[in-house]
């Protein structure tokens, strides 16, 4: 059904209404730029306790160990959400979704400033980090029916972009911080988030699936896309499904979570990436730490090399890794999950060359090297999620992706110490956490041998469904 004049004004409808499978952005590009901001707002917002700790800690006398454990409360919270999150996605409007959940963003960034005690605003803090884990399943999910795979590498690149742009965030509310205060910061800093709900409001809702069918079909033929589903709030409705087809709509959930689990790719490059992601931000967290004690320099030096190399080669890694995982998909077997297999083993070898650097510079260089290398499986890795797991299953093939980075993130900094207290050597830490990092890489390179038939099978699954 062509889309009615409504409809035809929200942010993401195809243009002219249709669809075509050699169209590399059929739904334009206004759906990633609104996802990106809400990545951007959700870090952006966690990140401002960064910059304003001390601020708070003047104002309620807690105890280092006590603000320590707001990320880690914070991270408990994530994942305990997690596979709900995913649950939601694959039965309501995702943009719906989204947008909620950015307003509630707001509204915990508010009543963090508004706060009339330390029990509340840590409260507050763990109920954000519990909104901001609904909305990456959804965002995830959006952007494979709103690009097809040719793109997929880029659009998860800038939005798996922006979890390591919190630094904005702290440096925003460091400075606002001193010249407004740090309750007056978190209510300024709540003003972005209900900007971005209202896009997201206006976001088009792509039929699941739906780009995926019109490319199985191949041709240059452009399908008349088929109109937004009434906004009514309840689920959408749920056929009888076989247990094989990752396409249907979703069947009861533990089910759904069953056949989830059985994509041997999905398993495998879910367990790659927790395995990096703890080796990452294991090493960032402390890597200030481990300069200042390895080359006797303050943190006026080290802060900057850790953050600046931390920051510069993650973003040029997932730009590179979107543009490397393209091209290694049209040119090899596997080629994506190859590019991330080798971005992670070859990132790991750089750390242990830098650990064993002399010189500051030499180590900054490899740390940047090593950085940059790493991150070339984000894009990669994300995109390949997108083709492996069916339209009305990708809420929850992504939740539980999410579920195991946030074990990773939460982790990471937490074995480093553990490792780092029983050697007596944070740079012996260092070496123990580059072995996941290969664990990783291996799980990753696996996942080659499955994934041309997963991502097959993805795809006959849509061509039936449409015909």
């Amino acid at each position: 059904m062509a889309a009615s004049p409504s409809t035809r004004r929200r942010l993401g409808r195809p243009r002219g209404g249709v669809v075509s499978a050699t169209d590399p952005a059929p739904h334009g590009w206004a759906p990633l730029v609104v996802l990106f901001l809400v990545g951007l707002v959700d870090r952006i917002e966690a990140a401002l306790l960064q910059g304003t700790l001390p601020l708070i800690q003047a104002e309620w006398g807690f105890s280092d160990t006590v603000g320590g454990s707001i990320p880690t409360a914070a991270a408990l919270a994530s994942a305990l959400v997690a596979l709900p999150a995913g649950y939601l996605t694959d039965r309501y409007s995702r943009t719906r979704i989204i947008a909620i959940v950015v307003f509630c963003w707001a509204l915990t960034t508010i009543g963090s400033g508004l706060a009339i005690g330390f029990a509340m605003f840590y409260a507050m803090r763990v109920l954000l980090a519990s909104a901001e884990q609904v909305d990456n399943p959804a965002a995830n999910s959006l952007l494979a029916d709103y690009y097809p795979p040719v793109n997929r590498p880029k659009v998860y690149g800038w939005t798996r972009m922006t979890t390591y742009l919190g630094g904005i965030g702290t440096i925003l509310a460091g400075v606002l911080g001193e010249l407004v205060g740090w309750r007056a910061t978190f209510v300024i800093m709540a003003i972005p988030g209900v900007i971005v709900a209202v896009a997201c409001w206006r976001l088009a809702e792509p039929a699941r699936g739906y780009l995926d069918s019109v490319i199985a079909r191949g041709g240059a033929e452009r399908d008349p896309a088929p109109a937004e589903p009434a906004d009514t709030g309840a689920p959408e409705p749920a056929e009888p499904v076989d247990d094989t087809d990752t396409s249907a709509p979703a069947p009861p959930f533990t089910r759904q979570l069953r056949r989830i689990a059985a994509v041997p790719t999905l398993m495998l490059l879910s367990v790659g990436m927790m395995l990096l992601t703890a080796g990452l931000l294991g090493t960032a967290y402390w890597m200030t730490t481990y300069i200042t004690r390895a080359y006797d320099v303050g943190t006026a030096v080290a802060g900057p090399l850790s953050g600046g190399s931390s920051v510069v080669g993650v973003v040029a890694g997932t730009l590179a890794g979107a543009w490397l995982g393209r091209k290694a998909h049209e040119a090899i077997r596997g080629g994506r999950v190859t590019v991330a297999a080798a971005g992670t083993v070859l990132g790991a070898l750089a750390l242990v060359a830098a650990l064993t650097a002399d010189s500051l510079a030499l180590f900054g260089a490899l740390l940047l090297l090593s950085s940059f290398l790493g991150a070339l499986a984000i894009p990669c890795v994300m995109a390949s999620v997108a083709d492996v797991v069916g339209a009305h299953s990708r809420g929850l093939g992504f939740a539980v992706l999410n579920f195991l980075l946030t074990l990773g993130a939460a982790l990471g900094p937490l074995a480093v110490g553990v490792a780092s207290d029983a050697s007596g050597s944070m740079r012996t830490a260092f070496f123990i956490l580059t072995v996941p990092k290969l664990l990783g890489g291996v799980c990753m390179l696996l996942s080659r041998r499955t994934f041309d038939r997963d991502a097959a099978k993805v795809l006959d699954e849509a061509r039936r469904s449409s015909g």
